[in-house]
């Protein structure tokens, strides 16, 4: 094979790869190593025999930036701000987590009081108010480098319009502080509202020295291996250069989720499915997120562990229900699933790595819906007996059986990644019931009928590489840029020409970054005095009047009202460029005549609904495009399991996806 793209991506239990050459597609999979996740992505490549001359590109998703909120574990980074607002950071939007529990209180801020300093000087929305004051400048810049720091966010009020006193305090303390970060908010967010543009800035300052340091590590190894410089996955849903992704590390927290949603659509797209709900359910956590119209949706309102982080990122929702969560009961005696996670050391008790407490793996194992002493990853073996006890032991906490906990806790965690679907659709103006499944990931497909059920959803698509389709996205998608352009106005008074004359600017701007892209554009409008935009499509000339009725019918659909009388504010303007890759066209070989029966590896008894029945077990390597299946049965993926639950049945199509539909 030559000509490889390869796509890894680096999951809280597993490591994932994908090779794509001419249609030909290879996977691999081995345990994460959550110390150095560069250290997964080597042993991934390792196991999957690829030669590295062979390789053309390798990208990359990982949970660096996300690991490094989620457990405050970022750089030590200082905040400096026009004088009286040093405190914006902490004072935020002024709401509470939990309006009613007074004991609950919000994440502290990424940058302590103490690491805050201030300089004089104004700008305002005409421009300067009041001129930089130089000796305070000095004086912050000295107070930031006895402080210590490893980044500094540069945040003053007005940047985003009037970047020059911003400027100039970034040039001071670059020039002062040769081996410090500094992240200046009109380059990481040139948009109003101080809190979301400080709290951003501030994001990117305490990831870029974290992601940095580990983006070098694996470039170093790569490059010893004899494999090109890793392409990185952003959260809007494409790959940049490894020296961009430094440059502009808040843009990567969500960097493997939105691999996964970029290889759904796209798989789903081959066999003709174009609305979805995605459904990515691994060891750690599920991620869900809508494809509309074939298109990954993005969002700007995204909240990573209490910090807003204003950049566009696909929409994707996350709870806390992998097959790594761990069962627990609280003080009240109540069966709890998550948020804690047993991860891949020392991973649910069914692995024998030391862990003894049962997970949603441990359920599923004891169930039936997994077979006692399959093999994961290459180097975990389950052991059921060891699921039982782990059961048993939760059992006597909270007065049930082993398997009435197993049911329980499959139920408890379904519970969970139903309402995380309803927020990614009901709450977002979608109807569920017009939309396909898709599950991924390695434990999706055992939980999708059953989820696809509660929401009145009736086809389910489990694709061939479902276990590793974050990898796959990862392989086949696009270079990727975003620019915004703040343009406040009132939409009735604006002249087309100028849009187009700042489009066209933003444009050449573009033509800098990345050769010979496409481009989107789109624009952020609102009702005056909401405090919230929505994105429409813009066209390439645009149209004042459509720009206004494109707005008015994505507001109706995503609130249920529209008020055509009202003032509608332009705010933004945004370009998405893209470099597209080539893409390879995936076919499935029909099934052998005669051969129908050869699938079926044997016979195993699951449990449904507290009922234990004996169904048969399916190999999805020894199936082909037309291949039937009527549930109760169980497929399984080299990657991952499909249960096809009771009053289900489908059939493999021209791709390799299993399509489902209820009976």
């Amino acid at each position: 094979m030559s000509g490889l793209r390869l796509g890894v991506d680096v999951g809280g239990t597993f490591t994932d790869l994908v090779a794509l050459s001419e249609g030909t597609l290879l996977t691999a999979k081995v345990p994460s190593t959550p110390r150095d996740q560069s250290e997964g992505v080597m042993n991934a490549v390792g196991a999957s025999e690829v030669a590295p001359d062979a390789i053309t590109a390798l990208a990359h998703g990982m949970t660096v930036a996300t690991n490094a909120l989620l457990e405050r574990r970022g750089a030590r980074t200082a905040l400096v701000t026009t004088e009286g607002f040093r405190d914006v950071l902490e004072i935020a939007r002024q709401n509470r987590p939990s309006l009613y529990d007074l004991t609950r209180d919000r994440p502290p801020a990424l940058v302590p009081r103490e690491l805050r300093f201030t300089v004089g000087g104004r700008m305002g929305p005409e421009g300067e108010i009041s001129a930089l004051d130089e000796a305070g400048l000095k004086a912050a810049v000295r107070a930031v480098r006895e402080a210590g720091v490893e980044s500094v966010a540069v945040c003053l009020l007005f940047a985003f319009m009037h970047p020059e006193h911003e400027e100039r305090v970034g040039e001071a303390l670059r020039e002062a502080l040769p081996g410090v970060h500094v992240s200046l908010s009109s380059e990481v967010l040139p948009e109003f509202r101080e809190y979301e543009r400080f709290s951003t800035t501030a994001a990117d300052a305490y990831l870029a020295p974290k992601l940095a340091a580990y983006l070098g590590n694996l470039r170093s190894k790569v490059e010893k291996a004899g494999i090109p410089p890793p392409l990185v996955m952003q959260s809007a849903g494409g790959v940049v250069r490894i020296e961009d992704a430094v440059e502009d590390a808040a843009a990567f927290v969500l960097s493997g989720p939105a691999g996964g949603v970029v290889g759904a659509a796209y798989i789903a797209g081959l066999g003709g499915y174009r609305d979805l709900l995605t459904f990515d359910m691994g060891g750690t956590s599920t991620d869900v997120a809508p494809v509309v119209d074939g298109e990954a949706q993005t969002t700007t309102e995204t909240v990573i562990a209490g910090v807003p982080i204003k950049l566009p990122m696909v929409d994707v929702h996350t709870v806390s229900a992998g097959g790594g969560s761990v069962a627990w009961a609280d003080a009240g005696g109540a069966l709890r699933v998550g948020p804690r996670s047993a991860g891949a050391e020392p991973g649910p008790a069914a692995y024998d790595k030391g862990g003894e407490e049962p997970a949603v793996t441990d359920a599923n194992l004891f169930l039936g819906y997994l077979a006692d002493g399959a093999e994961l990853g290459g180097e975990v073996v389950l052991r059921r007996d060891l699921s039982k006890k782990a059961l048993e032991a939760l059992g006597r906490e909270v007065g049930l059986d082993a398997l009435e906990v197993a049911l329980g806790i499959v139920r408890v965690a379904d519970a969970e990644m139903v309402r995380a679907l309803r927020v990614i659709s009901v709450e977002r103006g979608l109807d569920p019931r017009e939309f396909a499944l898709l599950a991924f990931g390695g434990a999706g497909g055992m939980h999708a009928c059953s989820l696809a059920e509660e929401l009145g959803v009736g086809t389910v698509l489990v694709p061939r590489a479902g276990g590793v389709l974050s990898a796959l996205g990862l392989a086949i998608s696009d270079l990727r840029r975003d620019y915004v352009r703040p343009y406040l106005a009132d939409l009735s008074g604006v002249e087309a020409t100028d849009l187009e004359e700042t489009f066209e600017d933003m444009e050449s701007a573009a033509a800098g970054d990345l050769e010979g892209a496409e481009y989107t554009r789109r624009a952020d409008l609102r009702y005056r005095g909401q405090s919230f935009e929505i994105t429409v499509e813009a066209e390439e000339y645009p149209d004042v009047g459509r720009l206004g009725e494109r707005f008015h019918a994505a507001h109706e659909q995503r609130y249920g009202y529209r008020m055509d009388g009202e003032p509608v504010d332009l705010v933004n303007l945004r370009l998405i460029a893209t470099v597209p890759v080539d893409k390879p066209t995936l076919e499935e070989p029909a099934k052998e005549e005669g051969m129908e029966g050869e699938a079926e590896a044997g016979r195993r008894e699951a449990n449904f609904g507290g009922e234990w029945v004996e169904m048969p077990v399916l190999d999805r390597g020894r199936m082909g495009a037309g291949s039937e299946v009527e549930g109760p049965a169980i497929v399984e993926f080299k990657e991952s399991t499909c249960v096809v639950g009771p009053g289900w049945r489908g059939a493999v199509d021209g791709v390799g996806t299993l399509v489902l539909e209820k009976r």
